[in-house]
């Protein structure tokens, strides 16, 4: 692996402007299943090589100076897979938690999670939590794993604990404190792997206004200058936010 410094220097050659970076970057990692069909491999196998890509790819964005990653590892709407492919997601998301933890506290990676923890089986969620847990101190990029997550369901959830509170109305900032992970801010870059343009469920509340970046490659097939390209495709646009950019 090269070091971060060499990681920066080659992205800074490329063009990238290392101090204009997206804040906060999501991933939808689409693709592992047609990457694996493509090879005549079984899905799974297409799902524990885009485990790989994640790493590096995370350690990458945190070499960069990305301070947030949010990555969409298993949607709500997932559940509806062959049973036997969202078991051997489960069992390998679970693995992954506990295998990476030590790599995750070695480069001081902080760790969190969004989505129904309650709904995923106790392992997988006992090594998510004891991966928060860890790593809470870390200080390096903040790494969200979004686990049957949806983005429907995060706004139902918020508007639920305010009405369990005893709120008669709400507004955005309302809203927004309740959501998942509150602290964490809103992403400035979504990037898609796989050529599908939509969005699939992901960050709808967050994302309103991110920059939307589309590649064609399947998710395993992606690497550290797909990142450095669609960080430098968002340092190219001019953000708005519903106003006039004059």
């Amino acid at each position: 692996m090269p070091s971060a410094d060499a990681v920066r220097a080659a992205a800074a050659d490329s063009g990238l402007d290392l101090s204009a970076l997206p804040v906060h970057v999501g991933i939808i990692m689409d693709g592992n299943g047609r990457w694996a069909r493509s090879r005549g491999i079984p899905r799974l196998l297409g799902h524990r090589e885009g485990y790989k890509t994640l790493r590096s790819v995370l350690l990458a964005a945190n070499d960069l100076g990305v301070k947030y990653l949010t990555v969409y590892a298993f949607s709500a709407e997932n559940w509806r897979r062959p049973k036997v492919e969202v078991e051997g997601l489960m069992k390998l998301i679970e693995r992954a938690a506990i295998d990476e933890l030590r790599i995750m506290f070695r480069n001081n990676v902080r760790v969190k999670v969004a989505g129904r923890l309650n709904e995923v089986p106790d392992g997988l969620r006992r090594a998510l939590e004891k991966g928060v847990e860890t790593t809470a101190d870390n200080t390096g990029i903040t790494f969200t794993l979004a686990v049957n997550y949806g983005g429907r369901a995060e706004i139902v959830d918020a508007v639920n604990r305010l009405m369990a509170e005893g709120e008669r109305s709400v507004h955005e900032d309302k809203i927004s404190a309740k959501l998942y992970n509150p602290d964490i801010p809103e992403p400035d870059l979504l990037i898609r792997t796989a050529g599908e343009m939509r969005l699939s469920n992901f960050l709808l509340w967050q994302g309103a206004y991110a920059e939307l970046v589309v590649v064609e490659k399947t998710w395993p097939e992606f690497n550290l200058e797909d990142l450095v390209e669609a960080c430098k495709s968002f340092q190219s646009r001019t953000r708005k936010f519903g106003g006039d950019a004059e």
